[in-house]
């Protein structure tokens, strides 16, 4: 049996799941970034 699919498959999930966790961190990192501008205009 070829295992080189597998291999492929594991490497497309790993790179899916990093690109998922960049978009979620940035999106996070956006929505905190707004919340501090928002405390600041509070003042």
């Amino acid at each position: 049996m070829n295992h080189w699919a597998f291999i492929a498959a594991a490497y497309g999930l790993t790179a899916l799941g990093t690109v998922g966790v960049l978009i979620w961190s940035y999106l996070d990192m956006r929505r905190a970034e707004k919340a501090v501008a928002d405390l600041e205009k509070r003042k």
